[in-house]
């Protein structure tokens, strides 16, 4: 069974942000224009994210969170089982729109990505779920960033990773990252995509729209997608395969998604690769497949390789599905 590492130490205290109208130590020199910008971009993007942490704390915690409001409405117009068919145009269109709302981001590997002097030793582990907002803007991080990353599906009625989360934590509330390098581990999206910058952005900073951007366009895939990616199906397999399987992906690719969305529900662990425009992975993609276009899935358990979204979807569901596709629950 694919399973997180085990526990590591405590989760990290939080970030002190000092005043913006400290002055500056005796001796110091005046900040220029463009420093000055530049920590003028910063405290935008912080502010921004003590905005979105609000609303953030209830995406995936007890209480009346919106997403239990509305995934009972999203799951009715949902189309039904997921794992029957759906009208290709009707799939293709939607997430192409979905696309559409959040450009630029989640498309490209970043110029923090080629800066940087080394990867990660090891894998980050991400908790989340694909419909959730917040856990998009970590995604579209990743992209960025050109990282690699263990996904580990949260949706809604888990019955795996939500436990792993909330005892490692103490809250069912997601994204929660891992980073295994450095012994992080937090909630948070802004503070995750703080972190993953400082750590691994080579000096950059965050881009200031993806962080703001969010509570303006960040739920529109989720409306869009109706309800995709958001509750596990009830014909998944109850163990998680022995190995990760691997996805070359980028997050804002319509036909990524559709996969990604598959995954969720089967709560399927899975390594994500980021092949966003300009990544270094690509090259291994090319290797791998003979071409360099997304999504890409790798099935160590079976042996299997294969591109196309669409015969990937049918694939994840006909083979970690605990009954054949199609036929209802006993």
């Amino acid at each position: 069974m694919a399973a997180a590492p085990g526990a590591l130490s405590g989760l990290p205290a939080a970030r002190r942000i000092p005043s913006s109208r400290q002055a500056p130590p005796c001796g110091a020199m005046a900040p220029s224009r463009k420093n000055l910008h530049g920590q003028q971009s910063a405290r935008s993007a912080r502010r921004s994210g003590h905005v979105v942490r609000a609303a953030e704390s209830n995406s995936g915690g007890g209480g009346q969170s919106w997403l239990q409001v509305l995934c009972p409405f999203l799951k009715m117009f949902s189309g039904g089982d997921p794992a029957e068919a759906r009208p290709r145009w009707l799939e293709v269109t939607t997430s192409g729109l979905a696309s559409i709302t959040r450009m630029p981001y989640g498309t490209s590997a970043g110029d923090a990505s080629r800066n940087r002097a080394s990867d990660p030793a090891q894998p980050l582990q991400l908790y989340e779920f694909e419909a959730c907002p917040f856990c998009r803007r970590v995604r579209e991080a990743v992209t960025d960033l050109d990282l690699t990353v263990d996904v580990y599906p949260c949706p809604k009625d888990a019955i795996r990773n939500r436990a792993e989360v909330l005892s490692r934590g103490g809250k069912s509330m997601f994204p929660y990252l891992i980073d295994p390098n450095t012994g992080k581990e937090m909630y948070e999206s802004a503070e995750i995509v703080q972190y993953l910058y400082d750590t691994y952005g080579a000096g950059a900073q965050v881009p200031e729209g993806l962080v703001n951007s969010t509570l303006r366009t960040g739920w529109m895939p989720t409306l869009l997608r109706i309800g995709r990616g958001l509750v596990r199906y009830e014909n998944a397999e109850r163990e998680a395969p022995e190995k990760l399987l691997e996805l070359y992906n980028y997050e804002n690719n319509q036909f990524a998604r559709l996969v990604r969305e598959a995954l969720c529900e089967l709560e399927l662990p899975y390594r994500l690769i980021s092949a966003g425009k300009g990544s270094k992975n690509r090259n291994k993609l090319e290797e791998e497949s003979g071409k360099t276009t997304v999504p890409y899935l790798v099935d160590p358990n079976k042996g299997v390789k294969m591109a196309e979204s669409d015969q990937i979807v049918d694939y994840l569901f006909k083979n970690y599905s605990r009954q054949p596709v199609g036929q209802s629950a006993s």
